[in-house]
C-alpha cells in the first residue's frame, strides 16, 4: 500500500502543472487568521495545568514536545494518505478510520470542530478548488463523514498541489503554533518567550517529522497515552478558557 501512494504521489507530480497562484492558497492555509476555530483549543493543555503536570516554561517545552510526538504518530499518517490521494472515496474512508481510532471524546469531538470549520472555510475562501466545494456539498448532513481535522487538511492539501512533506510538516507546524498560542493565554509565558519556544521546538519538531512521515494508517498509533487520557478530563474542569 505504501508503494502504491509513493507511486501516485510520483505521478501527480508530474501530472499537474501548479499553478503559481495556488502558492498563495497554500501559504493561506497556514496563516492564523483564516477562521477554522484553532485557537478554541489548548489541545489539553489547560486540563494538564489544573492537573498540575504542568507549572512553568519548563514543563510546558517537555508538554509541547510530547504533544507533537503524539501528533506525529497518530494523526500525520491520516496527513499523507489525504495528501496523496485527495478524493472523495479516499476521505470518506479516512474520516471512518480515525474516527474509530480516537478513544478520548473530547479530543475527537476537537477534531470533528475543527475539521468540519477547516472544510467551510476552505470551501468558501478556496475558490479556484471547485471540487472541495463539490466534495463538501455532498457529505454536509449525509452522515458519510464526520469531518476529522486531519484528513480534511490532507484533502485541502493535496487538492491545493502541496507535496506531502510539506503538508505533513504544515500540520505539525499548526498543532506547535496553535498549544504554545493557548500558553500564553493561559500565561504560562509572555509574547516573547513563546516566539523563542516555538523557534527552540522546531528543531525537535522537524525530527519528529522525519520520524513519523510518509507512513500508512495501519502504523497510526499513540505514544503518549497520558496526554489523551488528560485531555479527556477537560470537561471537568470547573471554570474552563478552552473547548479542549
Amino acid at each position: 500500500m505504501e508503494q502504491d501512494l509513493v507511486e501516485t504521489e510520483k505521478r501527480r507530480k508530474r501530472e499537474i502543472n501548479i499553478d503559481p497562484s495556488l502558492q498563495w492558497s497554500q501559504w493561506q492555509l497556514l496563516d492564523s487568521i483564516l477562521p477554522t476555530g484553532g485557537f478554541a483549543h489548548s489541545f489539553g493543555l489547560e486540563a494538564a495545568i489544573q492537573a498540575r503536570l504542568v507549572s512553568g516554561p519548563d514543563d510546558l517545552q517537555t508538554f509541547v514536545i510530547h504533544l507533537l510526538e503524539n501528533t506525529g504518530s497518530l494523526l500525520l499518517p491520516f496527513v499523507y494518505s489525504a495528501t496523496m490521494n485527495p478524493t472523495l472515496d479516499n476521505w470518506q474512508k479516512l474520516d471512518r478510520i480515525l474516527d474509530a481510532t480516537l478513544s478520548n471524546e473530547v479530543g475527537r469531538k476537537a477534531s470533528v470542530s475543527q475539521g468540519s470549520s477547516l472544510m467551510r472555510v476552505a470551501a468558501s475562501v478556496f475558490t479556484e478548488l471547485p471540487s472541495l466545494k463539490s466534495m463538501r456539498d455532498v457529505c454536509v448532513g449525509s452522515g458519510v463523514v464526520s469531518f476529522h481535522h486531519a484528513p480534511v487538511f490532507g484533502i485541502i492539501c493535496g487538492l491545493l498541489g502541496m507535496d506531502s512533506g510539506t503538508s505533513q510538516r504544515a500540520y505539525i507546524f499548526m498543532t506547535m503554533r496553535d498549544v504554545i498560542s493557548a500558553a500564553t493565554r493561559l500565561n504560562l509565558v509572555g509574547p516573547l518567550g513563546a516566539a523563542v519556544l516555538q523557534h527552540r521546538v522546531a528543531y525537535v519538531a522537524e525530527s519528529m517529522v522525519k520520524k513519523w512521515m510518509d507512513r500508512s494508517v495501519e502504523d497510526a498509533c499513540q505514544t503518549a497515552p497520558l496526554l489523551d487520557t488528560i485531555q479527556g478530563c477537560h470537561t471537568y474542569l470547573f471554570s474552563r478558557l478552552f473547548c479542549s
